[in-house]
């Protein structure tokens, strides 16, 4: 799955209004809730949405938030289950490193030229290019 470069992600303060609702994956099924989000270092949009699998203190997990869709109290995810399961684990407070969001990135299939890993490729190595939101 690769990021639709046709669907800009929504703003931060659109983005936060999602917290708290529920995620469901492609196929619809719940797969957890909106725990929050990590927006670029330099232009402070969000990048990534951050998922809390299960009901109560699941894994957390990123998901590109240009493949996400809100609406109704709910957010959907471009992407299966397993692939959301099976993702790199976060940790909310701390910023994500160039490294750490081209693994998530590869995770997801999105290569270095498209979407989110074209943006943070060419950033230095090590450097911080996502903040939590």
């Amino acid at each position: 799955m690769t990021e639709s470069p046709s669907a800009p992600p929504p703003a931060l303060e659109e983005a936060r209004q999602w917290a708290g609702n529920r995620v469901d994956e492609i196929g619809g099924a719940e797969i957890g809730q909106v725990h929050g989000f990590f927006a670029d270092a330099g232009d402070g949009k969000p990048s990534w949405l951050i998922v809390r699998q299960g009901r109560f203190k699941g894994t957390l997990v990123a998901t590109p938030i240009a493949s996400c869709a809100a609406g109704g109290g709910r957010v959907w995810v471009a992407h299966e289950r397993e692939a959301i399961r099976s993702a790199p684990v976060v940790d909310p407070t701390r910023p994500l490193l160039r490294e750490h969001e081209l693994t998530i990135c590869a995770h997801y299939g999105v290569g270095g030229s498209v979407g989110r890993a074209a943006e943070v490729v060419a950033r230095p190595e090590s450097s911080v290019t996502s903040q939590p939101a």
